[in-house]
């Protein structure tokens, strides 16, 4: 495959902006949508227009011949990824999109170690010291809220729900990798989409969108595309960059959400809210970042350490 490294870090800073620009609108869009029925809209629109991007490309999925076991994983990946967006969403209720996304980053330790559980996957010492700096960051970018999440109010039902979704995310990274021995990674997302559109069908409140103005109204319309294009960046960046320098790209959404939020208040504050974080704040989320690239990149650096 050829390489072409600009194409493919525009394609990964697209999605990571995409990703880190969407809790922000999300959280507008609660305002007048319940989570489930804006799970259901995301979940339609991109359903929708994957099955016009696989139909024009003549690369629906086939779904006559599969076995038992992949049937299975289809329905994990539909249980996984429904949950994580509908305990997202429900977490933004609650908690600021800058703490949804630094909890996000519990999602690929949880894949590691269920990694090295099921498929007897090495956990070296890069990523042993990355699960410390997890830890570290997360301790001092909650320094502030001890006390209130040991009231277990809403802030703590908040986290409870954003740490609910990074471990439910596993089930549907587990069974991506499993299903990539049949399908592309864009007919195994339309399939779960599809299946995911269709477990909140009995859940949702379509009226709710004759509700949504203008503001409100272009929020909901970039969640729902924001699907899309942001998994489709991501697709696409790996099929022309690294898959290593992608994810170094990618695990900065915590970093985009955190500049955005600031953008946002700085300059509309009558419609987006203080970030309220403090200096240590912003060092436990950068901390969390870098154990999460040194765990994704780790071995690259000790490989290059030997070959010096």
């Amino acid at each position: 495959m050829k390489q072409r490294p600009l194409l493919g870090f525009s394609l990964a800073l697209l999605a990571t902006s995409m990703w880190g620009a969407v809790p922000i609108a999300v959280q507008k869009v609660l305002t007048v949508l319940d989570p489930t029925t804006i799970v259901w809209y995301r979940f339609l629109v991109a359903g929708l227009g994957l099955l016009v991007i696989l139909g024009l490309t003549k690369k629906l999925p086939k779904l006559t011949n599969l076995s038992f076991r992949q049937y299975k994983w289809i329905l994990f990946g539909i249980l996984g990824l429904s949950g994580n967006f509908f305990l997202f969403s429900s977490a933004l209720q609650y908690i600021s999109p800058t703490t949804t996304q630094v909890l996000s980053q519990l999602s690929p330790f949880i894949m590691m170690i269920v990694s090295v559980l099921l498929f007897r996957e090495s956990f070296g010492l890069h990523q042993k010291i990355g699960l410390i700096l997890l830890v570290v960051g997360l301790v001092t970018f909650f320094h502030q809220q001890f006390e209130e999440i040991l009231q277990l109010g809403d802030y703590a039902l908040g986290i409870l729900f954003g740490i609910g979704a990074s471990s439910i995310w596993v089930l549907y990274g587990i069974s991506q990798k499993l299903l990539l021995a049949r399908f592309s990674s864009q007919q195994i997302l339309f399939i779960i989409y599809i299946g995911c559109a269709i477990v909140f069908s009995g859940f949702a409140t379509p009226s709710q969108f004759g509700e949504l103005d203008g503001f409100t109204l272009g929020c909901f319309i970039f969640c729902c595309i924001n699907t899309l294009i942001g998994y489709g960046a991501y697709a696409e960046a790996l099929n022309n960059w690294d898959a290593s320098k992608v994810s170094a790209i990618t695990v900065l959404i915590p970093i985009f959400t955190m500049l955005f939020s600031n953008i946002g208040y700085y300059s509309f504050p009558a419609i987006f809210e203080n970030p309220e974080m403090n200096f240590l704040s912003y060092v436990g989320a950068f901390i969390v970042v870098s154990g999460t690239i040194l765990s994704v990149l780790g071995h690259k650096l000790i490989k290059k350490n030997r070959i010096k």
